[in-house]
């Protein structure tokens, strides 16, 4: 590209969006920030805006929004609502939308940016599992490119750079097993929150953090990456490897396997994304092979991880079912992060919030929407009868 890069970062307080202007800041000449949009960091959205000065920034919260205004000062326009976080993605100025958004909160911007034709760099999970099929097939009518930040997709996307994806016999996707891959079962009952968010090898938001732990993290990347190549769910396997070194193999029909390694810094897949197709050097810190003890895989257990499992069983389902499981994974991670219902159950409520959904064959965007709002009713009245 002869001139900068436009961009806009949907979620530019949290971990990606952070990593992501960081990486920015590396080749800040490259790069031009149309819009931010954020929550509630205001803090920290305000030295963002003095940093990186973006044509305008979206608050989607209303209290915040207020806030900000009131006791803030800032040189740019600044939006509040829902509305004009899609607004904002579907800019068609943008070049690229990064969506970094948490939860299904990113379904409606990730839509409007595709449907405009604007390419998407992808760290919102929650946009292909609940709506994959309709988002792909938007994709390939307006010409947008989904790119993934995930590492585990990223990795595969590198290796499957100059190949077939014909070819493909199989997808590995690594996990690091989160903190419990070696915990008692009998004392999962007993795991705390900050237990929990204590992960090993990552430093990420709340919610993914949980679901790391869950494995529901990489349920979630199963169904992705469903929707990303083209595969079915028979093609793709989850190894627990703890070093979090190897980001993902793929497998190849001649028996040859490609496999993308480097250490555990979401920076690199990030600078990738934004890059694409082509590469930029950066000053982060590199592997050294002469430092590792060793590389270890195992397979995941259904006693240890239940929630990978109802993941994998919700893709072969499919219709409606991907977008119920995650409005009930979303209400589950929340209940536990506020204490109120254990570690373990969240899993035996998105079980029981899936046994009950109402299943429709290739079901619309509004559908979905109807299923996500179902689910998470459901999902809380399990919960409420949990607690009494």
């Amino acid at each position: 590209m002869d001139r900068k890069k436009k961009i806009t970062i949907l979620g530019s307080t949290g971990s990606i969006g952070v990593q992501t202007l960081d990486v920015i800041s590396n080749n800040p000449e490259m790069f031009e920030i149309l819009c931010l949009t954020a929550n509630n960091n205001l803090q920290l959205l305000s030295k963002q805006i003095a940093k990186f000065k973006p044509h305008e920034v979206v608050i989607a919260n209303k209290s915040s929004f207020d806030d900000f205004v009131s006791n803030y000062t800032y040189d740019c326009k600044i939006i509040c609502g829902e509305e004009a976080l899609v607004a904002a993605a579907a800019n068609n100025e943008n070049d690229l939308v990064i969506s970094a958004l948490v939860g299904f909160n990113g379904v409606m911007p990730t839509l409007a940016a595709l449907r405009a034709g604007i390419d998407v760099a992808l760290a919102n999970k929650e946009t292909l599992v609940a709506a994959g099929d309709i988002m792909v097939n938007l994709a390939k009518e307006t010409g947008a490119k989904i790119i993934a930040i995930d590492s585990e997709h990223n990795a595969i996307l590198q290796c499957l750079a100059g190949e077939n994806y014909s070819d493909i016999e199989k997808i590995i996707l690594t996990s690091s097993g989160g903190p419990f891959r070696k915990r008692n079962l009998d004392e999962y009952d007993s795991i705390t929150i900050k237990e929990a968010l204590n992960h090993p090898n990552w430093s990420m938001g709340s919610k993914i953090t949980i679901d790391s732990a869950t494995m529901m993290n990489k349920g979630f990347e199963v169904i992705e990456a469903h929707w990303l190549f083209n595969i079915s769910p028979n093609q793709i396997e989850v190894v627990i490897h703890p070093q979090s070194i190897i980001h993902s193999f793929v497998q190849f029909k001649d028996a040859s396997i490609k496999a993308q390694l480097g250490l555990p810094d979401m920076r690199v897949p990030i600078s990738y994304a934004i890059h694409y197709p082509n590469r930029v050097a950066n000053e982060f810190p590199r592997l050294d092979f002469m430092s590792l003890s060793g590389l270890d895989f195992w397979q995941p257990s259904q006693e240890r991880y239940p929630c990978l499992y109802l993941a994998y069983e919700s893709l072969r389902i499919g219709k409606n079912l991907p977008a119920a499981l995650n409005a009930a994974n979303e209400v589950c991670v929340s209940k536990f992060l506020n204490d109120e219902i254990k570690f373990t159950d969240i899993s035996r409520v998105i079980e029981m919030t899936l046994e009950t959904t109402e299943l429709y064959q290739n079901p619309s965007l509004a559908e979905i929407e109807f299923t996500d709002k179902m689910s998470r009713k459901k999902a809380s009245e399990f919960i409420n009868n949990l607690i009494k």
